[in-house]
């Protein structure tokens, strides 16, 4: 149990900073957007629907890419990435799969420096 306290203390403190960055709490699916537009590299004031489920497409990749789930296979002509699955995941309950996907988020704000 102690793994999943340290897990939830430092979710805590993620989303904390992130109230103090964007003025509110965000949910999983805006922070894996946030994360898809970072590793897209272009902010702009609107996206479409499915570009935004394809940022967060981008983002769970890119988040499970280090730990060998996915590589990037290149980008298209728009710039986009794409990757590709080197493995299975895990078959994980949905609460194993959200503390899977938060302790990817977790990683990768802390390679991130912020």
């Amino acid at each position: 149990m102690q793994v999943q306290d340290d897990l939830q203390s430092r979710w805590w403190t993620l989303e904390a900073k992130l109230v103090e960055r964007f003025g509110k709490k965000p949910d999983m699916e805006t922070i894996l957007f946030l994360i898809g537009i970072q590793e897209l590299g272009d902010v702009r004031k609107k996206f479409s629907k499915e570009q935004k489920q394809d940022l967060m497409h981008v983002a769970v990749c890119s988040l499970l890419a280090e730990s060998g789930y996915y590589e990037l296979e290149g980008t298209d002509k728009d710039g986009w990435p794409h990757f590709r699955q080197l493995k299975a995941l895990p078959v994980l309950s949905m609460p194993e799969q959200e503390n899977f996907l938060k302790d990817h988020i977790l990683l990768y704000f802390s390679q991130h420096d912020f």
